[in-house]
């Protein structure tokens, strides 16, 4: 005999589990009012027992319901249950319930190993992007991790967990006692591993260490106790990411590095700038090795105690008498012939350049060309005018030389020609621009070569479910049709699967099944088929369905099959 499935607050059906944590345990869950599924957390005993920690939970749980984002877990609702021991007590079960998102966490991905700078870059952006919601929200997550960040089958990033992680550090009296609860210090902010209060500042530190573990396949900072780790985290600086791992481009160097500064002032002061920086390395300018040394001595710098240390040294050195020399000197006879030599070059040198002689005079019949460059045209053309030359100006697209500034001459500055001679003058037209051509509704071949015919380039391809297009269908793109851009740009789209997600709905009544299968987010076709050999039941219920839940081509027919019987 199979058991009642549990119902919470007689409105959410609890269930096969999906997932378990060190705050909760999750569970695949039905919304019996509304008719659509959703995951439900159930906290764990220890801290449900706790009164004070339940009022924080579901103030900060109603805060986060506020928050509707698509790179936030939706929470739709939270509240308490209660079940009864075999002792006959009765406990508070604290819940909540939230959007269930098909695909994986961003913990088991970077599990295998270190993602490609690509996909790193597009994993944290999405996470910087629900940062800059939520903060503008005013609120602050404390718990970024690659736990806490779900990639969804189409490749969105969603961030859960918002407002949890202050409910608990709030019931926590230590570091070492909120790490058991979060379950790791892995992704701490120095402020957070002091137990100093925290602002936004801490999410975007722990970002940077998100960044950090993608691009090397492990956090910056390791250590035997979670207070080691917290220990690091405040006082020792990280490897930079290109030498822990060498696929890594320098160029992320300096960003990873500014997220992750020990001081919150020296970081990234919003998620919004840390977006930036991060847009800007694709494609920019790599820094040398010696510029990634001076940000993170600039960032790190040596130890205070150890400077004044060896500073005390040195002081001790310079002034203490008592100590002897014990090597001898270099002979006096050497000292005396190193003079005499140098005393030598010296007058031979003087006498070559008082000696030297111009070696001849520009011919009357000639005129030289003057350097030019750097200078608007009207000053050039006045200055190849004065030397008895004629200037003809040939605009060219530069992107170092001001926009009417002289790049360069033909002839080049100092040749000798004939007087009257024309001189061609290259100025700065600025920087070559094109026009972003129309590409929603292209495919993504199309697109290619729509960009690559007016001298741009396709980027990176996000891949969305988009019931009404078909695969590699283009559905926008980060530049709109008609922006001017400098050549050589690139243009990111988002295309079409080609896919929608089925979800489940054996056991739901066949016009909800209808509803759903047939809504804007799937667009399918339905068929309905009675079945004859079991009991009919009103309404009809769904018992099975042609397509297994998860993803199927657009357009697709769905069978679904309800008793009609007796």
């Amino acid at each position: 005999m199979t058991a009642e499935p549990r119902v919470l607050s007689g409105r959410y059906r609890v269930d096969e589990l999906i997932g378990r944590g060190g705050m909760a345990t999750v569970f695949r869950g039905y919304d019996l009012t509304l008719g659509r599924q959703v995951a439900i957390k159930l906290l764990n005993r220890d801290l449900a027992d706790d009164n004070s920690f339940r009022t924080r939970f579901r103030l900060e749980a109603q805060a986060a319901s506020r928050m509707a984002h698509p790179t936030i877990v939706r929470v739709y609702d939270a509240g308490e249950d209660s079940e009864t021991s075999p002792d006959g007590t009765v406990r508070p079960v604290p819940f909540i319930v939230m959007e269930l998102v098909h695909g994986a966490l961003l913990k088991d991905i970077v599990a295998a190993g270190p993602v490609p700078v690509a996909d790193a870059v597009r994993y944290v952006d999405g996470i910087l992007e629900a940062l800059e919601y939520s903060h503008r929200a005013g609120v602050v997550h404390r718990d970024i991790k690659p736990g806490n960040v779900m990639v969804t089958d189409s490749g969105q990033v969603k961030v859960m967990d918002f407002g949890i992680a202050r409910a608990v550090s709030d019931s926590s009296s230590t570091v070492a006692e909120t790490t058991t609860i979060l379950g790791t210090a892995a992704y701490f902010s120095p402020e957070q591993a002091k137990g100093e209060p925290v602002d936004a500042r801490a999410d975007v530190y722990s970002a940077g260490v998100v960044l950090y573990e993608l691009l090397v396949g492990r956090p910056p900072f390791r250590g035997e106790s979670p207070v080691a780790v917290a220990y690091q985290h405040v006082s020792e600086a990280p490897l930079a990411p290109s030498e822990a791992n060498e696929s890594v481009p320098r160029s992320m160097d300096t960003v990873v590095l500014r997220a992750l500064a020990k001081d919150p002032f020296q970081r990234y002061q919003d998620a919004a700038a840390f977006r930036e920086a991060l847009d800007a390395t694709i494609g920019g300018k790599v820094p040398s090795k010696r510029a990634v040394g001076a940000l993170t001595s600039e960032l790190y710098g040596p130890n205070p105690k150890q400077a004044a240390e060896t500073a005390r040294s040195l002081r001790q050195l310079s002034t203490d008498t008592t100590m002897k020399r014990t090597q001898a000197g270099p002979p006096v006879a050497w000292i005396w012939a190193g003079v005499a030599v140098i005393a030598v070059l010296l007058i031979s040198v003087l006498f070559w350049v008082v000696s030297i002689r111009p070696g001849g005079e520009v011919p009357s019949s000639a005129r030289l060309v003057p350097d030019v460059s750097g200078m608007t045209y009207e000053r050039a053309s006045g200055e190849i005018g004065d030397a008895d030359l004629t200037a003809f100006r040939v605009d060219e697209p530069n992107a170092d030389v001001a926009i009417g500034n002289v790049i360069r001459t033909d002839p080049v500055a100092g040749s000798s020609v004939s007087p009257g001679q024309q001189v061609r003058v290259y100025v700065s037209s600025g920087q070559e621009t094109t026009t972003v051509p129309t590409l929603e509704g292209l495919s993504q071949d199309a697109a290619a070569a729509a960009l690559e015919a007016v001298k741009l380039k396709l980027g990176t391809v996000t891949p969305r479910n988009d019931p009404g297009l078909a695969a590699g269908t283009i559905i926008s793109s980060d530049q709109p049709a008609g922006a001017t851009l400098p050549v050589g740009s690139t243009v990111n789209v988002v295309a079409a699967t080609g896919r929608v997600v089925i979800i489940d709905v054996t056991g739901y009544t066949l016009d909800a099944a209808t509803r759903e299968l047939e809504g804007p987010d799937a667009q399918l076709i339905v068929i309905t088929e009675a079945d004859p050999n079991c009991a009919a039941t009103d309404p009809p219920i769904v018992t099975t369905q042609s397509i297994p839940p998860g993803e199927a081509p657009v357009n697709s027919e769905v069978t679904l099959r309800y008793c009609s019987g007796t």
